[in-house]
């Protein structure tokens, strides 16, 4: 029986990771052993009960005011004693997270081979995101299968001499996700969320907490969602806020006590995936939710000032805005007054997956180790 061990430790990670997880263990082939890293504790134990995922291992490395280096330390003296007591055949990591990349590197040392999940994604600038680029680069090297969310995380691969044979193009496994969360009449547990009449009022779903965005980016996105706030009555701001006391210190001190407007600590996987069904549009800076609003068909305004996922970009959902007052505030007065341009990017074809990319890795994993002779159909988004 093949021994895999998917390895995580932030919420994003963990909600892309988790239909994969379900997946691996529902075939008789694998035997699944899941390690966490902890690296962001209260989020990720949200994803994991939410999905009944109970950890073999479980580093718990999340300190206050830990450094990269801290993580990167932390991270790799604990896996060094996992792998060498749990043997796996293949490690399976996600995306761009420190833990990522050290688990790559753990792997390496152990000449373990590595599957990395949503392989591929590249800004081609290694400022930004920071450090995200640089963990999925370095990540990348240490990788033996690259699973490609879509073609043109592929080409990117290709053209750093990746070996095709060894690249598989399944969709993103976090459309897989929203496929187990999104409900139809959900009832929120925040009954903040309940009461809200979205009907009658345009919600706007805000996330911004990256590292790049921190001072006066940050002060600009609040006061551009300030002055919206004030000047459309009718919309309703809802900004789960991440703990991180620069972000929050920031916002509360620009946002905080404003009729429309709702700041909520981060709230459960479920709840913004449904959250995000019912809004008008969405103002982030965060890469997940490039991916995953555009499968409900809302609007998405990117809070940065470049991204990996160009393909959203390209397919007309998703607009790069960057950080700028100004801008920031003339993007979203556009979606709200000019309703050609909003029914534009809500009606725009979602590229990233149809629900399918865990068995699409599955099938590849017992492809490449020879327990299948099947070769699995790349996804073929927006196609």
């Amino acid at each position: 029986m093949l021994k895999v061990m998917p390895i995580f430790g932030t919420r994003p990670e963990a909600i892309k990771m988790a239909p994969l997880v379900k997946e691996l263990e529902s075939d008789n082939d694998i035997n699944t052993i899941v390690c966490v890293t902890a690296q962001h504790r209260d989020m990720l134990d949200q994803v994991l009960r939410l999905f009944n995922i109970a950890p073999e291992y479980d580093l718990d490395i999340m300190k206050k005011k830990q450094s990269l280096s801290g993580i990167t330390s932390s991270v790799l003296k604990g896996l060094d004693d996992v792998l060498e007591r749990a043997k796996p055949d293949l490690i399976l990591v996600h995306g761009d997270t420190t833990t990522t990349f050290v688990a790559a590197l753990s792997a390496f040392y152990k000449k373990i081979k590595v599957g990395h999940v949503e392989a591929g994604l590249r800004s081609h600038d290694k400022w930004f995101p920071y450090p995200e680029e640089i963990n999925r680069k370095l990540t990348g090297v240490l990788t033996d299968l690259h699973f490609a969310p879509t073609a043109t995380a592929k080409a990117n691969l290709l053209k750093e001499g990746v070996n095709e044979k060894d690249i598989f193009v399944t969709g993103n496994t976090v459309i897989d996700a929203m496929k187990y969360t999104v409900k139809d009449g959900y009832v929120f547990r925040d009954n903040k969320l309940n009461e809200i009449d979205y009907s009658n009022r345009r919600v706007i779903v805000v996330t911004a907490h990256r590292r790049e965005n921190w001072g006066k980016p940050i002060e600009d996105i609040c006061n551009a969602l300030r002055k919206i706030a004030f000047d459309y009555k009718d919309t309703y701001i809802i900004y789960p806020v991440h703990k991180n006391p620069i972000v929050r210190d920031t916002v509360f001190s620009i946002l905080d006590g404003i009729d429309n407007v709702l700041l909520l600590d981060p709230i459960d996987t479920d709840e913004m995936h449904n959250l995000l069904k019912r809004c008008y549009m969405v103002m982030t800076d965060s890469g997940g939710l490039q991916e995953e609003v555009p499968s409900l068909g809302k609007p998405v305004l990117v809070l940065r000032d470049v991204t990996e996922r160009p393909e959203a970009v390209d397919a007309g959902t998703v607009k790069i805005i960057g950080t700028d007052f100004d801008r920031v505030y003339d993007e979203a007065k556009l979606l709200l007054t000019d309703k050609s341009e909003y029914d534009k990017m809500a009606n725009a074809v979602n590229p990233y997956g149809d629900g399918n990319a865990s068995k699409r890795i599955l099938a590849a994993i017992k492809y490449s180790f020879g327990i299948s002779k099947d070769k699995p159909e790349e996804y073929k988004g927006g196609e």
